[in-house]
């Protein structure tokens, strides 16, 4: 679930490079775009042990919407695969239909133009998608011992603001 961690971190590694050949920008795209299926994969993953988990803890199968923890982790991972959907299933094919009418080694400005506003969109929802994944772990932690209020909610704070800085700069030394 670093998916949108990485993915964040290769959007600012490209920022760098200026305006790099179109076969660097296949490469990023490649590298975000295979990414989304892993994602898949752990998304289930998660789901189809998280559900056999509550029987195996002796908790009836109930539990799942009546412990509020349980709850929110499986709002918040049908929000992430919706998320997840929408930049794989429109976001990346919009921005793979405008490289394919790429020519030459470099990409036009006007293709630039056309792919930018794609481009962030998907940025935003990898850094909502980041603070998505870092609070479900958070919950996950707290589905028997649960911390104070003022503790979760300064946690959750904290994983906007690391989700806000990986998405407006480059972090070279993990969250320092």
């Amino acid at each position: 679930m670093s998916a949108p961690l990485y993915n964040l971190i290769v959007v600012q590694e490209r920022k760098l490079l200026g305006k790099p050949t179109l076969a660097v920008e296949r490469y990023f795209e490649n590298i975000i775009r295979g990414s989304a299926l892993r994602c898949y994969v752990y998304q289930l993953t998660a789901l189809v042990t998280g559900v056999l988990l509550i029987p195996l803890a002796g908790a009836p199968l109930g539990d799942l919407f009546l412990n509020p923890m349980l709850l929110a982790k499986l709002v918040l991972l049908l929000m992430l695969t919706t998320s997840l959907s929408l930049v794989y299933f429109r976001l990346q094919p919009a921005i793979d239909g405008l490289l394919a009418q790429a020519e030459g080694d470099a990409l036009a400005e006007s293709l630039m133009k056309q792919i930018a506003p794609i481009r962030l969109k998907r940025t935003r929802l990898a850094a909502t998608c980041l603070f998505i994944v870092i609070t479900i772990v958070l919950l996950g932690l707290q589905t028997n011992a649960r911390f104070g209020f003022p503790a979760t909610a300064v946690l959750i704070l904290l994983a906007a603001l690391f989700s806000w800085r990986v998405y407006r700069t480059p972090i070279r030394y993990g969250w320092i």
